[in-house]
């Protein structure tokens, strides 16, 4: 199943992808297919160059509305151009879940919007983010 989830993400080979928000809790799989659809490694959140886009792991514990506003903000930094932020959080109903409607505000107010959502893995949902100017 990660695999097709992983396929959810969208991206494309030679992208380089930031990954926001590592814990021991997130799902390797998912790690792993994004990195073979890339064809590179994720870099981690102290990356200083340019990426094409970026996988946020957000937690109900990780902070409120507008932590997770920040964090978006920061993640859009050094998005070249268009690229879209993936926000994964625990589905419904399990520990560390995060309603969709907080997403959906952190992101407005950070001038974004969530676009679609996916099953990422067995335990992970996905949120896409992108820029308002696409």
């Amino acid at each position: 199943m990660a695999s097709a989830a992983g396929g959810a993400f969208g991206f494309a080979s030679g992208l380089i992808i930031q990954e926001f928000g590592y814990d021991d809790d997130v799902d390797p799989a998912l790690r792993q297919a994004a990195e073979a659809l890339t064809g590179t490694e994720l870099v981690d959140e102290d990356y200083e160059d340019v990426a094409d886009s970026a996988i946020v792991w957000w937690r109900a514990d990780d902070g409120d509305i507008d932590d997770l506003t920040d964090l978006l903000v920061d993640a859009q930094a050094n998005l070249d151009g268009d690229g879209i932020i993936w926000v994964l959080t625990p589905k419904a109903r399990t520990a560390g879940a995060v309603a969709a409607a907080d997403i959906e505000e952190a992101a407005a107010t950070a001038g974004m919007h969530a676009t679609s959502t996916a099953s990422m893995g067995d335990a992970w949902s996905g949120t896409r983010v992108s820029s308002r100017r696409r």
